[in-house]
């Protein structure tokens, strides 16, 4: 590729400052067209043994570091991912294939958690406890949690590590990253970047691997790394958990979404339409927030489902890095497979397909935007989430109804709803059982929210205030004798 900035362009592994190649390499594709990109270090659980023991060696300096230092280095690296946001756009367009202007907005959403956390940094408070012992004094201090393993999805490349590595190095922890195989470029050019803002050899490091089993297994087996983080499906998640109980590692758990959208009657159609194209076909449908099930109430069914298939007309699938293009490709023909084996088990199952449904003529890489009617709770696609461009849509009558099609999964990321009644907006705001609800919008993603889920979705919370806490522990000093 040819990048303004060619010290971006990193296809080795990164332990304890030093670029590795390793002993075998794995391609990685453009899944515009299916090209080689680049051929990227390949490395093991050995590896990642040498960079947690280099994390851990390089902690205690990096921990002991005054806050307002650390939090330099992070502004540095926030100024330097905005210096070189076109570069950043252009590898994530060319190795994940999103529309090169979602990929310079991922950049800048990632940079701005970057730049939270790097104020953050300075804003570790304790507390004083008074004691019933005249001669004590209780304190509650904050420190780092320990070395952190990080493991991120090919969706976000960018934003995903931001969120993670961010509060991390904010906290005074150490990182140890696997990026997906998908997608290591940006994970390697945003390791550049942090080392030229002066992130210390092993305080960040990124293995990238294809052996995910072998390097999970031992960054949740191994006693030096205190906690991981992870974004991605919710099988996965359940087996690292269990993996990590041996140890008792903490753990942040960001996992499956089957986020509804509840259109009702009185709602701004405008307004519904609008944010429900937004939430479900952003990066081709392949994000956890995406709005997976679409409740229309009966009154506006008809008028939505047709409002909703002339926006989509208006869609232009291709290449992400040719202009005027607003879906690209799904990240690989297997998941091409499995959203059409969805759609076409939806249609055999009585759903009617409103546009959209075949395998497209630009490639196995591809799938177009697709809009279903008549479907049931029964089908997979309702069930499931699907992870492609696919919008099911389903009729209902009341208020109850909808929110118990609403909760009816074992997902509990996001959920939309769009209604002019204000007491209605609470009731079903606060009924609906998921960790983020967004009101008469669907853009509800900032470095300055809580982002998580509840039930199945995971556990801890990215961004805002809250998202520090989950890098740090809480220590409680009783001191005594100061009275004479």
């Amino acid at each position: 590729m040819q990048l303004q900035n060619s010290a971006l362009w990193r296809t080795q592994a990164l332990i304890n400052g030093e670029w590795l190649a390793g002993s075998r390499q794995f391609a990685v594709l453009n899944p515009a067209d299916g090209s080689v990109l680049a051929q990227v270090a390949d490395l093991g659980a050995d590896d990642t043994r040498r960079a947690i023991e280099a994390a851990a060696a390089a902690m205690p300096a990096w921990q002991q570091l005054p806050a307002v230092q650390r939090s330099n280095v992070l502004w540095r690296w926030y100024e330097l991912l905005l210096d070189n946001q076109e570069d950043l756009a252009r590898l994530m367009t060319a190795e994940q294939g999103k529309p090169l202007a979602e990929s310079r907005g991922e950049i800048a959403y990632g940079a701005s958690y970057v730049r939270w956390f790097a104020e953050e940094a300075r804003r570790v408070y304790g507390d004083i406890i008074p004691l019933p012992q005249a001669d004590r004094r209780g304190l509650v201090i904050h420190q780092p949690v320990g070395v952190v393993a990080a493991i991120t999805p090919w969706n976000f490349p960018n934003a995903m590590i931001a969120r993670k590595v961010a509060p991390a190095l904010a906290a005074g922890c150490a990182v140890v990253l696997k990026p997906a195989a998908e997608t290591p470029l940006s994970a390697l050019a945003m390791a550049e970047l942090a080392l030229q803002a002066g992130v210390p050899a092993g305080i960040f490091n990124v293995i990238t691997a294809t052996d995910a089993p072998a390097v999970g297994a031992e960054m949740t087996s191994n006693p030096q790394v205190r906690k991981v983080t992870f974004t991605g499906s919710t099988p996965v998640g359940k087996l690292l958990l269990q993996q990590c109980a041996t140890t008792v590692k903490r753990t942040s758990m960001e996992l499956g979404g089957n986020a509804p959208v509840i259109i009702f009657d009185d709602a701004d159609l405008d307004l519904a339409i609008n944010g429900t194209l937004a939430a479900k076909f952003r990066n081709a449908g392949q994000t956890c927030i995406c709005s997976n099930r679409l409740l229309v109430q009966a009154g506006i069914y008809p008028e939505f489902v047709r409002r909703l298939q002339e926006a989509v007309a208006a869609f232009r699938v291709g290449n992400g890095m040719d202009e005027g293009v607003t879906q690209g490709p799904l990240i690989s023909p297997q998941a091409v497979a499995k959203v059409h084996a969805k759609v076409q088990a939806a249609q055999a199952g009585g759903a009617q397909l409103v546009c959209g449904g075949e395998l497209s003529p630009l490639g196995e890489y591809f799938y177009p935007p697709t809009i279903l009617t008549g479907v049931t709770p029964a089908m997979a696609v309702w069930q499931e989430e699907i992870f492609g461009p696919v919008a099911p849509v389903l009729k209902f009558t009341t208020e109850a109804e909808a929110i118990a099609l609403a909760n009816d999964t074992n997902a509990g990321l996001a959920a939309y709803l769009f209604s002019r009644d204000m007491g209605r907006c609470w009731r079903v705001s606060e009924a609906l059982q998921y960790g983020m609800v967004g009101v008469n919008e669907t853009a509800i993603s900032s470095e300055q929210i809580p982002f998580g889920g509840v039930k199945e979705s995971g556990s801890g919370r990215e961004g805002s205030k809250y998202g520090l806490q989950d890098y740090l522990e809480t220590k409680y000093i009783c001191m005594g004798g100061l009275q004479r």
